[in-house]
């Protein structure tokens, strides 16, 4: 399954729970002084070096050729894996988590479970004419295939508002209202990986990177009617800086898909963790939503605030003040 579409599944309160400290193994070691090097080898050690240490992962790819991920015994786990490992190469689920057992527990007395793909033979699956679980061989089909049936949604649509969908006004109303929202949610079609493109530079920077004001345009899923504003990351780079125009592009992925403001914070700050691996990240989104000025309490001139503070921007007030007031800087 691919991060992206984890990310999308998840809610607010469970990306807040997957993400904790180890997240961000430098975070506790920085003071206002950045310039120590925190991100150095020499004064902490490294997340991965930390792993091997303590914890036995048994291979997902490559060497482990039998098809099976072995999970060790509970009786002989160590201390527990964090729900979300953020890697540079991809995601480790919480499915696939291993932990370290004891020497005398062999490996052919494990329990297994088979990564093999689940076909449409499987039980439960045989009527599937597709299935959003990408693990699956049976695969949606592309979104474009879905004009039609989703224009014969919209005419029962103008329809039910006791319109005549065969006025010269609404003739080719359906067909045009089916690909603006194929546009409003264009973020289901793409993945974190196409777009950073290999755009992750080694660079010996630990400074803060900030990018404000990045327009937002999405799409409120308890309503599906638009809200806007703007959003602002930064970041400290730990080693390896993000080109600036992909934190416009992360905004975007999540952004065009029906959302929740709330959600939306976090899957951004996540996916920039996710990217670069930095010592902290922060997200601030400012938000009109249209289901509250076109309707119901009808407040034409609220906006919504929500942020995410991850790593150093969680533990630091200064950093954490530092980042606001560049944010809100004219």
């Amino acid at each position: 399954m691919s991060f992206t579409r984890q990310l999308s599944e998840m809610s607010a309160s469970e990306l807040n729970d997957a993400i904790d400290d180890t997240n961000f193994p430098q975070a506790h070691i920085l003071s206002r002084g950045r310039n120590n090097s925190v991100c150095s080898t020499s004064s902490t050690p490294s997340r991965d070096r930390t792993l091997s240490q303590t914890e036995d992962i048994s291979p997902i790819n490559g060497s482990n050729t039998t098809g099976f991920i072995d999970i060790p015994n509970s009786t002989t786990m160590t201390h527990p894996r964090p729900k979300l490992v953020l890697k540079t190469n991809g995601i480790i689920s919480e499915r696939e988590e291993t932990t370290s057992v004891s020497s005398s527990d062999s490996i052919g007395s494990r329990p297994k479970t088979p990564c093999t793909p689940r076909t449409s033979t499987t039980p439960g699956h045989e009527n599937c004419p597709f299935h959003h679980d990408l693990e699956l061989d049976h695969k949606p089909p592309t979104r474009e295939a879905l004009l039609p049936d989703m224009a014969k949604s919209y005419r029962l649509l103008l329809g039910g508002l006791g319109e005549n969908p065969d006025r010269q006004g609404l003739i080719k109303t359906p067909e045009r209202a089916a690909k603006a929202m194929l546009f409003f949610t264009k973020g289901y079609d793409q993945n974190l990986e196409d777009v950073l493109n290999g755009a992750v530079f080694d660079e010996d920077h630990d400074e803060m990177v900030v990018v404000k004001d990045i327009e937002m345009f999405s799409m409120c899923e308890h309503h599906l009617v638009p809200f806007y504003g703007k959003v602002s990351i930064g970041y400290l780079p730990c080693n390896k800086i993000l080109g600036l125009s992909k934190l416009a592009r992360i905004v975007e992925i999540f952004s065009r898909r029906l959302q929740v403001q709330e959600r939306l914070t976090k899957q951004i700050a996540v996916a920039v963790t996710q990217a670069v691996q930095p010592a902290g990240v922060a997200v601030v989104v400012e938000g009109v939503h249209m289901c509250m000025v076109m309707r119901g309490v009808q407040k034409i001139n609220s906006k919504t605030v929500t942020s995410t503070m991850l790593g150093v921007f969680r533990d630091d007030p200064k950093t954490r003040e530092e980042f606001l007031n560049l944010v809100n800087s004219k």
